[in-house]
């Protein structure tokens, strides 16, 4: 029995002794934290600032479009790939050729 409750006072000293070692180090991190100075935040690209030009500049207005019909482009799409007969020609494909394995076989017909 009394050696039952001398562990357990020394149980309840070590602990009460870690958790006042505990608050010690949160207090001294504090105090670091609030003396050291401020620290400034570093910014990747400069503020957006609005100059005032003296002139709006002059862009050509959009396509018109057209009820039910598709969407006008300025400028019109040109095709990735060229036709045979461009390539012939000397034009070059824009996108390199698909490597085999993004290559499916062709479509069977019922």
């Amino acid at each position: 029995m009394a050696a039952d409750r001398t562990r357990l006072r020394n149980d309840v000293l070590i602990a009460s002794t870690m958790v006042v070692a505990g608050v010690a180090i949160a207090a001294l991190s504090l105090h670091a934290i609030n003396a050291a100075p401020p620290q400034e935040m570093a910014q990747a690209t400069q503020p957006l600032q609005a100059t005032p030009s003296q002139e709006p500049e002059k862009t050509a207005p959009p396509a018109e479009s057209k009820p039910g019909g598709d969407r006008p482009t300025t400028p019109a799409p040109e095709p990735a790939r060229p036709d045979a007969e461009a390539q012939k020609a000397g034009a070059k494909p824009v996108l390199p050729p698909a490597p085999a394995e993004k290559t499916a076989p062709p479509i069977e017909k019922k």
